[in-house]
């Protein structure tokens, strides 16, 4: 039996990093509630199929690290980082060829061995500022 940091791990390594869309339903329940779901995202695990796809497609080279993770219960918080390069629309913004890095975190509540509940806190202003949409602030 997988403790609930190794569920969240996996969920990492097989769907995050290596694109394996199919295993979503390994680690995800087909009801998952996004608490703070992403623009336009549809319920549920396809929902979240089609985000984590779309970020593949964005930035291909795309690669998750956890820095940090806490657990408490059926609770388990990661503090993350990604890397990628933006070699395909995201969010209306046409292909940089831009290295990116963001920092987010994510508590993922787990239920019987899957996630039945996430929320992500993604730092989208940087990754936007990186991607040339927003000017940095005056030094």
């Amino acid at each position: 039996m997988q403790n609930n940091r190794d569920v969240v791990n996996g969920f990492v390594e097989s769907v995050l990093n290596r694109g394996q869309f199919d295993a979503t339903s390994e680690y995800f329940w087909e009801d998952v509630v996004e608490q703070a779901p992403f623009p336009g995202q549809a319920p549920g695990i396809e929902g979240l199929k089609d985000v984590v796809r779309g970020l593949r497609i964005s930035f291909p080279d795309m690669h998750w690290t956890i820095d940090e993770q806490i657990t408490e219960g059926e609770k388990v918080l990661s503090r993350f980082h990604w890397k990628g390069t933006h070699r395909g629309e995201f969010l209306g913004v046409p292909a940089t060829n831009r290295p990116v890095s963001v920092w987010g975190m994510v508590i993922d509540r787990v239920e019987d061995g899957r996630i039945k509940e996430t929320r992500i806190i993604m730092d989208t202003l940087g990754l936007m500022t990186q991607l040339g949409v927003l000017l940095p602030p005056p030094r």
